[in-house]
């Protein structure tokens, strides 16, 4: 898989350098390129943004630099989205099929947004990472980048998918390791007992008293 984001600010994309996202990009599992928008603006200001027409508070990100960023990266393949609010709300599901491309392209929105015209051209995805506003696409990019590229072969076990929160209508159960037992406090004997069956029998129970504690809605 091939994933461009492009940004304002490459230089917040530290995190995706380090830990799982590293070695996967080492193995060559996963490109990741970060495109510095204003690289496609015009000199000698390299301006990005203007007042919306209109009237109204903030800038909009304009077209011209945007429409020239994807056209430098876009492919008849490409997944065009746009990090915004008002998109559909990200979830693990989105996530699995957003693995199944060979190329992503992660658009990083700014102040008001970007020009309308940008997102009818391209026919961009609107996507969403939670019901809040935050100061930019960056963070909602990485969190992407970052659930889809996991989900890619190889880069994690396939039991630890399979396994996890999410991956069917139930939160995960709690997880422990050694010691078995640190300033009084045990491991639940069933856990040391080797019977994989009752193993399974109490995660399963765990799952639920979880899952309705706290997010009862996936059981309805």
């Amino acid at each position: 898989m091939k994933v461009d984001i492009l940004t304002l600010f490459p230089e917040m994309f530290a995190p995706l350098k380090e830990s799982i996202i590293k070695r996967a990009v080492e193995d060559q599992k996963v490109e990741i390129n970060i495109i510095n928008i204003r690289d496609f603006a015009t000199p000698p200001h390299y301006k990005c943004d203007d007042e919306p027409f209109g009237g109204g508070a903030g800038m909009v990100m304009m077209c011209e630099p945007l429409f020239k960023a994807i056209e430098s990266v876009m492919t008849p393949d490409s997944r065009i989205i746009y990090m915004s609010p008002r998109g559909k709300v990200f979830n693990q599901k989105y996530a699995e099929a957003l693995s199944k491309f060979s190329h992503l392209i992660l658009i990083c929105g700014h102040y008001e947004g970007i020009d309308q015209r940008v997102i009818d051209y391209f026919h961009i995805e609107e996507l969403s990472i939670g019901d809040y506003v935050l100061t930019g696409g960056e963070l909602p990019a990485m969190v992407v980048a970052d659930s889809v590229i996991r989900l890619l072969p190889n880069v994690i076990k396939d039991e630890s998918k399979t396994e996890e929160s999410f991956s069917s209508e139930l939160l995960e159960y709690n997880q422990y390791t050694r010691p078995a037992e640190y300033r009084g406090m045990k491991v639940p004997d069933v856990l040391l007992s080797g019977n994989h069956k009752k193993i399974a029998e109490y995660r399963k129970e765990e799952s639920m008293k979880i899952t309705r504690k706290n997010r009862p809605d996936l059981l309805k």
